[in-house]
């Protein structure tokens, strides 16, 4: 008997992460996700700049990379020239919240029938861990040794809670990726992502907490309690905004 096999959703690529980086398993929940809902074979992904920046090549389906934060506007267009694609964005911190943030309000302001997958880490992790617009307050990075100062450099972005302000979002939750229970939670929330474009519902995005032990300076175990303790207090977990249900 068959207890556990590896999705048909990823390639047999090795992946490049960091040990203890936890793209590894939300690359792992998409790509089953994909399988599960019988998509996989129509879904286009769009790769971001950042970490994930080599996506296109452990997912195992068609793929498209985008300039730094423009992943939503590309996802756009693949999405409008076939409505029968299935097209999600994979995007960190620095690509969406801060380059790319325009593109992606503009693109939940227009109700785009795509899917968001936003891995929040916390800083900017292929360039050397610099302060990213999601680094929390006094938190210490290579551009703010002495921890972030919100009185000079402003406040961390919270881009579900802002988001929920934008009408033509449909869709937006916050998960971690931190235990098994919070897996499972996350992996719900993508599926129901994918589900709500399958149905043509409108624009969804998956915020996911996730870890970098190598920028954060942190062992892989004692990283899992870092986001416990520090992320998910200032970010925390849930349903931000679902109008999915009301509109069957």
């Amino acid at each position: 008997m068959t207890v556990f096999e590896k999705t048909k959703g990823l390639t047999d690529a090795p992946l490049h992460y960091c040990p203890g980086c936890t793209h590894g398993i939300i690359h792992r929940l998409v790509a089953e996700v994909l399988e599960e809902l019988g998509v996989l074979g129509k879904a286009i992904g769009v790769a971001p700049v950042g970490c994930s920046v080599f996506a296109y090549n452990y997912f195992n389906c068609d793929m498209v990379q985008a300039a730094h934060g423009r992943a939503p506007a590309v996802a756009t267009g693949v999405k409008r020239s076939d409505e029968n694609n299935i097209v999600f964005t994979y995007q960190g911190d620095g690509d969406l919240a801060a380059i790319g943030t325009a593109e992606t309000v503009h693109a939940a302001a227009r109700r785009e029938n795509i899917t968001v997958i936003f891995v929040n880490n916390a800083i900017y992790g292929m360039t050397g861990g610099q302060m990213a617009p999601t680094t929390l307050p006094g938190q210490v990075t290579q551009t703010s040794p002495y921890g972030r100062d919100v009185t000079k450099v402003g406040y961390p972005v919270k881009v579900c809670e802002m988001l929920s302000n934008v009408d033509g979002a449909v869709y937006l939750e916050r998960v971690a990726v931190n235990n098994v229970k919070n897996v499972k939670k996350a992996k719900a929330a993508i599926k129901k992502a994918f589900q709500n474009q399958i149905d043509g519902k409108g624009f969804s995005l998956v915020e996911v907490l996730s870890t970098c032990p190598t920028n954060w300076g942190k062992t892989p175990e004692d990283s899992l309690v870092w986001l416990e303790e520090n992320m998910i207090p200032y970010y925390p977990l849930g349903v931000y905004k679902d109008i999915s249900d009301k509109e069957d």
